[in-house]
């Protein structure tokens, strides 16, 4: 059972929703079905449901969402006309709370800056996997590559520069300086482009060269240090942060004599905001994402929160507000095989390398508070990279490496404790897919790297399982445009207008009354007109093929044609409902290069209704093969 500490500010929706205030009225989207062109076939094999969940967050404006604060803020109902600390200003009518604190609520419609679009990131629920794994439980993912800089760690870049700027610690010149993975690079980087800091990021070389290119456009100096380098060696990125931060900060003492800050020529001083040991960083986590998750989840309550651990902020801040809210929520760690941070240390029994980036450390940093999690769990690469794609390709979120890394723990942590029909897990997705478009996303890196067989597998068991739908796939399926003909009585001019017209090289030729007596191709139109048999106002029934010469027994249903019978020049009847699979192991395009598709009316007659060609089918044979 929760706590009722919160419960008097804490709805139990997926959104906030303060009492009294009615909910915004959205109308829901409607998706249309896609129209399928003539060439191409688009088939959905495996799939669930697709639902369109319109969520709406209910919004009483600046001064209602006020009334989430600490219990330790108020003891009875909330001034709900109390101003809010804000960033733009620094100004404030009641003592300040922090900015990310803040973020923790519904951020206005518009914005602005972008640092508004920090925190409030959407918590969805996932589908797919949970029942693929037999799950019964529910789990949600917190999706933190929603925030402004694409990761979790925007929300503490942003919390840590404020919390320097209010300390004077931080001033207007002064130089940020960060050792990091590259999120809370990009998120300080992000920050500091609109409050207009210089930054210098020093990186290990394993970090993916999208991070370099995005600290680059955001206009971060990047230094980058040896992976291999122990994290308190002189040449670690954390130790190569710190010297250039004492060097920047002698030379900025000797210039600045008999200078104050904001004059032309003051120098600013290196800055290390250090998220290692911050406390802003799990504070960040504790009075934002943890707030937001009891805020969200449906009925207030959270069984497991299962997060990645680097730093350790995140899952820290995060755990000891739900271990406040819920005191029976169980808190799993994930931490990498070739990382020290997991308990008990006979977990960490190697120091191997690793390729999932942005958890695991070989010490651990100050802000990390193990004490607070129930269990730990060792992820390797090959598992936390195919569960990131999995989570790609079966719920559509795009995600990291490390977020497949806690959705796997997530995975493993509810089957050993054995989660049932009405509990809630939530997992932390850390960041997105942007940062690692030449890494796990890539085949070809994960073939180099031994990981491609997990996918390889996956593969072909989702591939085994379409098959099986496919083999029973009819014409109907593949989305046909209906058939363009000619009339019997019809020019050859006529004919050729069509066939320029529409790209095509055959057509249907039926009588007045509509039913199908004859096929005209371009070879036909050539040879007659070449030869002089006919002329542009030749009728096409002197030309074309005619069926109504063909004899009635050769009527059969392509399920029982003989491959060899096909070179005959012979009537097949071809029905919607004729299996594609028919067609294709009969070997009717071997020698035709187009198929009419038919069907009775109630006099018996038969009428064409589509037209088959060898294009229509290489969708299904690309996809099917």
């Amino acid at each position: 059972m929760c706590r009722p500490s919160l419960d008097n500010h804490l709805a139990p929706n997926a959104y906030h929703v303060q009492k009294n205030v009615k909910p915004r009225q959205v109308t829901p989207t409607i998706i249309s079905p896609l129209q399928i062109n003539f060439f191409y076939v688009v088939i959905q094999f495996g799939m669930g449901p697709v639902t369109n969940t319109n969520t709406t967050a209910a919004t009483a404006g600046q001064a209602a969402m006020a009334n989430i604060i600490n219990e330790k803020d108020c003891a009875g109902p909330v001034n709900a006309n109390a101003e809010r600390y804000d960033h733009r200003k620094h100004t404030m009518e009641r003592p300040p709370e922090p900015d990310s604190a803040a973020h923790s609520r519904h951020p206005p419609a518009a914005m602005n800056n972008v640092l508004e679009a920090i925190g409030n990131t959407p918590l969805v629920r996932l589908n797919r996997i949970p029942q693929e794994e037999g799950l019964e439980c529910e789990i949600w993912a917190k999706c933190e590559f929603f925030n402004a800089g694409g990761s979790v760690k925007d929300r503490i870049a942003l919390r840590m520069i404020e919390e320097a700027e209010r300390s004077g610690r931080l001033q207007p010149g002064d130089i940020l300086i960060e050792p990091t993975s590259g999120n809370t690079g990009i998120g300080l980087a992000l920050c500091a482009a609109i409050k207009g800091y210089h930054t210098i990021i020093t990186l290990p070389e394993k970090m993916s060269a999208e991070k370099v290119s995005i600290l680059r456009a955001l206009g971060a100096e990047i230094i980058r240090t040896p992976t291999e380098a122990a994290w308190d060696s002189p040449e670690s990125h954390i130790s190569v942060a710190r010297r250039i931060e004492k060097e920047l900060c002698e030379r900025a003492e000797k210039l600045n004599v008999g200078k104050k800050v904001g004059d032309e020529e003051w120098v600013g001083k290196g800055v290390v905001l250090d998220q290692y040991v911050n406390v802003a960083n799990p504070a960040a986590h504790e009075e934002g994402t943890g707030r937001e998750i009891l805020e969200q989840i449906p009925g207030g309550k959270v069984d497991m929160i299962v997060a990645g651990a680097g730093t350790g902020g995140t899952i820290t801040g995060v755990a000891t507000v739900l271990k406040n809210a819920c005191p029976d929520v169980k808190v799993i760690g994930i931490d990498p095989h070739g990382s020290i941070l997991a308990e008990p240390e006979d977990l960490n029994d190697d120091r191997q390398s690793y390729q999932t980036e942005g958890i695991g450390y070989d010490f651990i940093p100050d802000v990390l508070k193990r004490s607070l999690v129930t269990s730990w769990l060792k992820s390797n690469d090959a598992d936390s990279l195919t569960t990131a794609r999995r989570l790609i390709r079966s719920e559509g979120l795009l995600v990291g490496g490390s977020s497949g890394a806690a959705v796997w723990g997530a995975i493993q942590a509810a089957k050993h404790h054995k989660l049932g029909k009405g509990d809630k897990v939530v997992v932390i997705l850390a960041d997105g897919v942007r940062n690692y478009l030449t890494k796990f996303v890539s085949e070809d890196w994960m073939r180099a790297r031994g990981f491609l067989g997990n996918v390889e597998s996956e593969k072909e068991e989702e591939k085994s399982k379409a098959q099986k739908n496919r083999d029973e796939m009819r014409l109907r399926d593949l989305g046909l445009k209906p058939v363009v003909c000619v009339k019997v009585n019809d020019k050859c001019e006529a004919a050729v207008k069509v066939m320029q017209d529409h790209a095509f090289d055959q057509l249907p030729v039926q009588n007045e009354a509509g039913k199908l007596v004859g096929l005209v191709t371009l070879g036909n139109l050539l040879s007659a007109l070449t030869h002089t048999r006919a002329d542009p106002s030749t009728q096409i029934s002197s030309i074309m093929f005619d069926f109504r010469r063909l004899p009635a027994r050769t009527f059969a249903s392509f399920s029982s044609t003989a491959p060899e019978r096909l070179a005959k020049r012979e009537f097949q009847e071809v029905t919607v409902d004729t299996k594609i699979k028919d067609i294709l192991d009969s070997g009717f395009f071997d020698f035709w290069s187009a198929m009419i598709v038919t069907e009775r009316d109630e006099s018996g007659a038969i009428k064409p209704v589509h037209t088959v060609t060898k294009v229509d089918l290489l969708s299904y044979l690309v996809e099917g093969r």
